[in-house]
């Protein structure tokens, strides 16, 4: 009678398959992507910082906001104010509305289940004025104080072609 087992070859062989395969999906253009879970509820003086190294002042970037909510969200959107503090001491304050669901209550989101990712172009072809530092920021901007099923927040920049 055979036994079906793997040998450690076969194992290490699809090891590094699964890795290739992982870090092929990470995509080439991607310059800065990473996503930070929230306290649930997302207190509003709860502050999300990024830290984003900068060395390109000649390409276009695409910024993208990422969130994870789960179904249990009350809302459709998320109000975020978004602060930009420059290598030089300045600084940029915006306003985003991020859609999450639809006006039928059907979330816009990709995910199977209780969690849902959506991603929204924030800023198409922008560029950093600056090589250095930058500390990107993002603060729930809703009535409500404290925000249950907001799970991550994140930011993705992509070099655009």
């Amino acid at each position: 009678m055979r036994q079906f087992g793997y040998s450690i070859f076969q194992k290490i062989s699809f090891l590094g398959f699964l890795i290739i395969l992982l870090l092929s999906a990470c995509g080439e253009n991607s310059f800065y992507d990473h996503n930070i879970d929230v306290a649930d509820p997302w207190e509003s003086d709860n502050i999300i910082d990024f830290e984003v190294p900068v060395h390109d002042t000649i390409n276009p970037f695409n910024f993208y906001i990422n969130i994870r909510n789960t179904t249990d969200y009350k809302y459709s959107n998320v109000y975020l104010f978004i602060r930009t503090d420059f290598p030089n001491g300045q600084y940029a304050i915006d306003t985003a509305e991020i859609f999450l669901a639809d006006v039928q209550g059907n979330w816009l989101g990709k995910g199977l289940g209780k969690y849902k990712d959506t991603q929204i172009l924030f800023r198409k072809r922008g560029r950093f004025p600056f090589t250095g530092v930058y500390h990107i920021s993002f603060q729930q901007a809703m009535r409500e104080n404290a925000l249950l099923g907001i799970k991550s927040v994140g930011i993705r920049i992509e070099k655009t072609k």
